[in-house]
């Protein structure tokens, strides 16, 4: 009996073979009967740069693109942030759930996240001295300019900035944002100007 309800989405033995739980008769011996798949629990585990894993934090918003419908913007938030790294690769695994499962999504699809940054865009200084700090992962570059996409009404909006100092993970931005603007920290290449993000508390 299986542990849970699932569906069948491989048969791993067949009829004669023997079956055990540890591979002790070699090629001969199967660990199982068949591969099962409980749709209710998909989710999205993804490698990201230690570097900007400061940024993201459990509850935090998340819109997720499959390679196979690039126009469907799905809402997501982060599950868990895994409290280890890979020192090969430099990087640490987060898990990402759907706010709303639905039937096209299938295990071992190819998928892009964009993280949303929770907090607005950060101030420094006061005044007419103020400046807006943001994140660096959150500045692209195209044709020598700098953009950012700012989430706006549900939608992107592109934006060209002019960088000052930088602040540790941080860069000042002289003009282009203002302190109280949210924007994506980190996502796929592909963000276009107006595409929808449709997120979801």
């Amino acid at each position: 009996r299986a542990p849970f309800a699932g569906i069948v989405v491989s048969k791993d033995a067949q009829v004669g073979e023997m079956v055990s739980p540890i591979s002790a008769g070699g090629g001969f011996t199967r660990t199982g009967i068949a591969t099962i798949v409980d749709m209710n629990s998909n989710e999205i585990e993804v490698d990201v740069n230690e570097a900007y894993i400061a940024r993201v934090v459990p509850g935090q918003k998340v819109v997720a693109t499959l390679d196979a419908y690039p126009e469907w913007q799905i809402p997501c938030k982060v599950r868990t942030v895994i409290p280890t790294a890979d020192r090969q690769k430099a990087t640490v695994k987060v898990r990402i759930s759907f706010d709303k499962l639905d039937p096209k999504i299938l295990p071992d699809m190819g998928v892009k996240v964009a993280f949303l940054g929770n907090e607005p865009v950060a101030q420094k200084g006061k005044g007419s001295a103020a400046k807006a700090l943001i994140p660096q992962s959150a500045v692209r570059q195209d044709g020598g300019n700098s953009i950012v996409f700012l989430v706006r009404d549900g939608k992107l909006e592109r934006r060209a900035v002019n960088l000052g100092a930088q602040h540790g993970s941080d860069v000042e931005v002289m003009a282009g944002v203002s302190p109280g603007d949210s924007l994506v920290v980190r996502g796929p290449e592909a963000l276009r100007d107006g595409q929808s993000v449709q997120i979801r508390q």
